[in-house]
């Protein structure tokens, strides 16, 4: 019967639609989240129990499966270790760190530009084709990336004054293209959730140490209570297990061109959620900015052809 009941659910398309406008959703509320508790819980401890919570929920459900492909997992264990560094290690890691300095709104609008990053270094790594009409597009939307972080202020850039939050979300989201590209060119055969709960052991294990020494040396941890229990849950279940849920849901009953385009609504519900429940304004730079990001990226994605697939579990 639950198998009936899956197939029925997966021949719903709004179903799909609505977990595609969610995974966006949440995916903002991760930073502004982040953004709202970085001064209760330093950005490491963030991210490590993060996934220590995802993996608890994750583990009744996806070791069986990682036991049965263990021989696969042995054989691509470099592989995955590379992987699960760049995206559940790094990519998190950083996006944490960089909402102590910047905003979430700017952390929104650099993180919609993944797609641009992994059109980038798929050209540089996989030596993919990369059309003109895609080439004016990541032009546009790096030209948006420069005018989040210049601030709408060029003297921001000659004079090196950037804000560096806005670095290390540009850093966070090089990580995730490097991610993106290394999943394609070491493709490891293992189903969805079995290939999910692995990344995030191996993650964990890879923040760990970087965690363990911060704790000890540098930020002494935080004090568990409701206030900090609470974004630690809600960073597991939501940008975490349920966001990879429905996206990839998503990408399987529509096709990830369309899927694709709902991405393009992360950097508006930040913008929304960090007005509301932040106070942060929107600045001109931001709709300029925001602005030259989409056109590029629709531009690169719509007019000339795909950009390379890429998993999201942010």
């Amino acid at each position: 019967m639950p198998s009936d009941n899956a197939h029925l659910l997966s021949r719903i398309p709004s179903l799909a639609y609505i977990g595609l406008v969610l995974t966006p959703l949440f995916w903002a509320g991760n930073a502004v989240v982040a953004r709202g508790t970085v001064d209760a819980i330093p950005p490491l401890s963030m991210s490590f129990w993060r996934w220590v919570i995802a993996l608890a929920v994750l583990l009744p459900f996806g070791l069986p499966g990682v036991w049965r492909q263990r021989q696969v997992i042995r054989q691509h264990l470099g592989s995955m270790l590379a992987l699960a560094t760049f995206s559940v290690g790094a990519f998190n890691s950083l996006l944490y760190i960089a909402a102590t300095t910047t905003t979430a709104t700017n952390i929104a609008l650099i993180n919609a530009t993944i797609p641009i990053f992994v059109a980038l270094l798929a050209w540089v790594l996989l030596g993919d084709r990369t059309r003109p009409i895609q080439a004016i597009g990541i032009a546009l939307a790096v030209l948006g990336i420069l005018t989040v972080v210049a601030r709408g202020d060029v003297s921001v850039l000659t004079g090196l004054q950037a804000q560096a939050g806005d670095l290390i979300m540009v850093a966070a989201v090089f990580s995730w293209g490097l991610f993106s590209v290394l999943l394609r060119r070491q493709a490891v055969p293992l189903p969805a959730l079995t290939f999910l709960t692995t990344q995030i052991l191996l993650g964990t294990l890879v923040i760990f140490p970087f965690y363990l020494g911060d704790l000890l040396f540098f930020s002494g941890g935080f004090e568990l209570s409701r206030d900090t229990a609470l974004p630690l849950i809600y960073f597991a279940i939501f940008p975490g297990i349920l966001a990879y849920g429905f996206w990839n849901h998503g990408v399987h009953q529509v096709g990830p061109s369309k899927a694709a385009i709902f991405m393009y609504l992360t950097p508006v519900f930040a913008s929304i959620l960090a007005s509301v429940f932040l106070g942060e304004t929107l600045g001109l730079f931001h709709i300029i900015g925001g602005a030259l990001i989409l056109a590029g990226l629709l531009l690169a994605t719509r007019a000339g052809g795909r950009l390379p697939a890429y998993r999201k579990n942010a």
